[in-house]
């Protein structure tokens, strides 16, 4: 679920949260890293259950609505398409999702159930819901599309569950685009003949979550030795006027050039490159390409760089 970048970003997070704080307690710094990338996972099971508790908020409304003593016709036969949905059906039903949120002990929508009130009111209030609901018949295809614009178009942008997730857990803000693109990406991959939507693994293998640590571990522990490496790369340098978060993706980038074989160099500054234009300063990304280039440039002059395979300088 969680690529190298997002990885790249966690660590990020996690030695601008020390710095900050002023902290050298690095195995309380490793905690929160490996704690923020756990619970990414949540966050994924969070986001595609607001389609499970829309489903079953309407269906308890219908319910209540057909035991009313006085129940109108309507009341008493309503239109079920979207509770009978194939698609909403099958997450209801899917043993991986169900599980992982029990283990998890996720109980947020259950808490905080005027969310997921408010979500369906925006949905039932929709073009996409009632022509969905006028719909004489209704294909595998089409309610996978309804539940694919629903999410899009209504539940994802929602401003207010956006702000639960940030005071839920602040990380999850960088987490949560991720997410939804693979909630999507899942939605859009159903066909009529799936029984099970699985929950996406965190890491796609063990080295990945090894990354992560290794790439925490020998960046705050040979802090100094990084700092040195691009002062002298930066005849301006200015320690007041360079943004903090520069910093620290210079120190984590030098450090994969240096210490991290199997990553190719121009992998590395791309990587970071993307991450400055996205955190840091409007002028972050030119400074640190001069930085990096000039640093690689003299590494490989000096065969201070070592590289597994072809291709990787």
């Amino acid at each position: 679920m969680l690529n190298r970048r997002h990885i790249r970003i966690k660590v990020m997070q996690t030695l601008y949260m020390m710095q900050q704080s002023n902290s050298d307690n690095i195995q309380s710094g490793e905690k929160f890293l490996i704690h923020s990338l756990e619970k990414a996972q949540d966050l994924y099971l969070l986001v595609i259950s607001t389609l499970i508790e829309v489903r079953k908020k309407e269906e308890e409304l219908i319910t209540l609505s057909q035991k009313k003593h006085l129940a109108t016709a309507q009341e008493r036969n309503p239109n079920t398409r979207f509770i009978q949905n194939k698609v909403l059906l099958l997450l209801q039903d899917s043993v991986s999702i169900d599980s992982k949120i029990e283990e998890s002990n996720l109980n947020q929508w259950q808490v905080n159930y005027t969310y997921i009130k408010l979500l369906l009111e925006q949905i039932k209030q929709s073009e996409l819901y009632k022509n969905y609901m006028a719909l004489e018949t209704c294909s595998f295809e089409q309610d996978r599309k309804f539940v694919c614009d629903i999410f899009t178009q209504i539940i994802a942008p929602d401003e207010k569950i956006y702000d639960f997730f940030e005071d839920t857990q602040l990380t999850w803000l960088d987490d949560l685009p991720v997410v939804n693109t693979i909630v999507q990406k899942q939605l859009r991959q159903l066909k009529p003949h799936d029984t099970q939507i699985f929950v996406p693994r965190l890491f796609k293998d063990s080295t990945d979550r090894d990354f992560a640590i290794d790439l925490y571990r020998k960046t705050i522990l040979n802090y100094q030795e990084l700092t040195l490496e691009f002062e002298d790369k930066t005849p301006n340098w200015d320690p007041e006027r360079i943004a903090e978060l520069d910093t620290i993706l210079l120190r984590m980038a030098i450090c994969e050039m240096l210490r991290f074989s199997s990553i190719p160099v121009k992998v590395t500054i791309n990587e970071y490159l993307e991450l400055a234009k996205e955190y840091s300063t409007p002028k972050s990304s030119i400074f640190i390409n001069g930085v990096l280039d000039n640093i690689s440039k003299a590494y490989s002059e000096d065969g201070k760089i070592t590289k597994i395979g072809k291709g990787l300088l």
